[in-house]
């Protein structure tokens, strides 16, 4: 998928107009067209407003990656990231301990 079509994807599941997306990114609904046409490419930091205005990582705008991250879940990394080693153990562990039950659960589901 082409940056255009990440943009268009992403823009209609957050029912935005073009207009619109490009008011929260501080640019124009036709500059947001011809970037969703894949007419011309933005710069760095106007992909960075998109992303902001879309609530989505940069890597997954540009399609680096298909795992898609809310800025809740980036925040939530963040606070995690900035723990002492011992309570980010800790973190891991229940989160480890909750996939696990998840996925046990699903497992049994089937």
């Amino acid at each position: 998928m082409t940056l255009g079509q990440h943009i268009t994807t992403l823009r209609k599941a957050k029912k935005f107009s073009q207009s619109e997306l490009g008011k929260n990114a501080g640019t124009s609904g036709d500059i947001i067209g011809r970037y969703e046409r894949d007419e011309v490419k933005p710069s760095i930091e106007v992909i960075i407003k998109i992303a902001d205005a879309l609530e989505v990582s940069i890597d997954y705008l540009v399609g680096k990656t298909d795992f898609e991250m809310d800025k809740d879940t980036i925040k939530r990394i963040q606070d995690v990231s900035t723990l002492p080693t011992e309570e980010k153990r800790q973190v891991f562990m229940v989160i480890d301990a909750l996939i696990r039950d998840f996925k046990t659960r699903q497992a049994y589901a089937h």
